[in-house]
């Protein structure tokens, strides 16, 4: 019996030992495969994230030693800086107008999208191709260029009789086009918007028509509380996406007419590579980041009043 025992306790440590190895090969390969993203964190992102922090309590201008002078960069964008308040309006008002439109047009397009006729994929495709080439430094030049005082839109609105505006010489304008060019690149909440009408029940719907609700009735009834929790997403990346708006604004725009456009990041840019205030454009990111961070945390806090789940 001690005999047997003492085999029984040979192979289970055996197996044991075996699986701990086979355990510890799938751990280090793991630990192989994230730590090229470890390193790019924290060499890369969290590093850059520190030293932008330091360079913010400075006077860095790139070009010779950095002095610590304290605060002085902070008092001086909340006291005297009238740029840093236009670009705060400008940007919020981006993201006011340009969110809102860009998800109202990505779901209607969703929902119609979301049947079954010849050719769906196409059109899929074709929705989804502009954010493909969205932020790209082409389109942007294209789109400027479709604007201009001789371009495509006044030529079109000359043949029916409309003397077309100079797009991109008023603020208004201006505001339109980078708007409207944000709401060309709805593909990516298209998408997502598609995959979350696929997972509502027909049974929902099948209920709500036997209890006499028409299609507009099932559409805010049914489908927006069902949707609302990918809404809540598209809402809060859309609105993160928004206030960090670069490419676009300084190929079209470049801040301008009478800094209407002047983005919060085209300014921060400006800042650091235009007249070499590194230390104040870090403090100016810092600042970006608490009001991403703000933003954020609003828009969580009031999702319990809206986002509807289904458990």
């Amino acid at each position: 019996m001690e005999t047997q025992s003492s085999e029984s306790a040979a192979v289970y440590a055996s197996v044991t030992s075996k699986r701990d190895r086979a355990r510890a090969k799938q751990s280090l390969a793991a630990y192989g495969f994230m730590t090229p993203w470890m390193l790019g964190m924290m060499f890369l992102t969290l590093g850059s994230v520190l030293f932008s922090v330091y360079l913010a309590f400075t006077n860095s201008n790139l070009l010779s030693p950095a002095h610590w002078n304290g605060i002085e960069n902070f008092k001086q964008i909340f006291t005297a800086d009238p740029n840093f308040v236009a670009s705060i309006r400008a940007t919020l008002l981006y993201v006011l107008v340009s969110v809102p439109c860009r998800l109202v047009f990505a779901l209607l397009v969703a929902v119609l999208l979301n049947r079954n006729v010849r050719g769906l994929g196409i059109y899929r495709a074709v929705y989804y191709l502009p954010s493909l080439v969205g932020g790209s430094v082409g389109v942007s030049i294209g789109w400027r260029e479709l604007f201009s005082p001789n371009g495509t839109i006044n030529l079109l609105l000359k043949h029916v009789g409309i003397n077309g505006p100079s797009w991109l010489a008023n603020p208004v304008g201006a505001f339109f086009v980078l708007v409207l060019l944000s709401v060309w690149q709805f593909g990516s909440e298209m998408v997502i918007f598609l995959a979350g009408l696929k997972q509502i029940p027909q049974t929902y719907y099948e209920a709500a028509s036997i209890d006499g609700a028409s299609k507009f009735q099932q559409f805010f009834k049914v489908t927006l509380p069902m949707l609302s929790p990918i809404v809540f997403f598209n809402l809060v990346m859309g609105t993160i996406n928004a206030f960090m708006v670069f490419t676009q604004v300084y190929v079209i725009t470049g801040g301008g007419p009478m800094n209407s456009t002047l983005f919060y990041v085209l300014y921060v840019y400006q800042q650091a590579f235009t007249y070499f205030h590194m230390g104040y454009a870090a403090a100016l990111s810092i600042i970006l980041l608490f009001m991403i961070a703000a933003c954020t945390g609003l828009l969580f806090l009031t999702s319990k009043y809206w986002v509807k789940y289904e458990n």
